[in-house]
């Protein structure tokens, strides 16, 4: 859907009720702002992306996706946007992805922190074995074999109980020692996520991350659970 409004148009804070869609002043395309990243000007003149839409001061929205952004720094929309001198970093989309990958490190924490995640291949098994587990967590850079393994048992307990809808993700967007670092001990390769409230946070950032490095942003349109 093309926008009519001038993409130069910033909203008014964190708090406008201006709606839900917001246009990317890349694509100019109108979309709903759960599609959208939004960004405000530090103090010192650069674009901050404001991840959880709290940060003060009017913001200019770009499309969730790394290619968006990269072509939101190379052409510098924020300073014609913002009418005012910004200072982009070419690393700008890079930047952003590290601040996502922080930010689903922290929420796995908190969900370990609340007895929400079993880590260890064993411990794993036995949440799946058990219908424990509320998704599958693997690292990026774990060995297939393993991985092959316990997503072999997940599809069969989800066969076991097709009746039922279950029908559980399977997570692998952080690494090994990303992992380590979120759940505080060392070798992380397998986990498994248990329901609760931290989870779903967690998950959604998953899912976050996960559009924001596809190509075009958004869903992949799959069948499958693979976040």
């Amino acid at each position: 859907m093309l926008a009519i409004a001038d993409p130069a148009d910033l909203d008014h804070g964190p708090r406008t009720k201006s709606g839900t869609e917001r246009m990317c002043a890349v694509t100019r395309q109108v979309a709903g702002i759960d599609d959208l990243i939004r960004f405000v000007v530090s103090p010192a003149g650069e674009p901050v992306p404001d991840l959880k839409r709290k940060l003060p001061g009017r913001g200019l929205w770009v499309s969730l996706s790394h290619a968006a952004v990269a072509e939101a720094a190379r052409r510098n929309v924020f300073a014609k946007s913002f009418k005012r001198d910004v200072h982009v970093s070419r690393t700008l989309a890079d930047d952003v992805e590290r601040m996502m990958v922080r930010s689903v490190a922290e929420a796995l924490a908190m969900a370990a922190k609340a007895g929400q995640v079993v880590s260890g291949f064993s411990k794993v098994e036995s949440a799946i074995e058990g219908r424990q587990a509320v998704a599958l967590i693997h690292a990026t850079d774990g060995a297939p074999d393993g991985i092959r393994k316990l997503n072999a048992k997940l599809a069969a307990i989800m066969r076991e109980n097709a009746a039922e809808s279950v029908d559980l993700p399977i997570v692998s967007v952080l690494s090994s020692d990303e992992l380590d670092l979120a759940l505080g001990r060392a070798n992380v390769v397998h986990a498994a996520l248990l329901a609760g409230s931290a989870g779903k946070t967690f998950l959604a950032r998953c899912q976050t991350l996960t559009r924001f490095r596809m190509t075009g942003g958004g869903n992949s349109g799959g069948t499958d659970k693979t976040i």
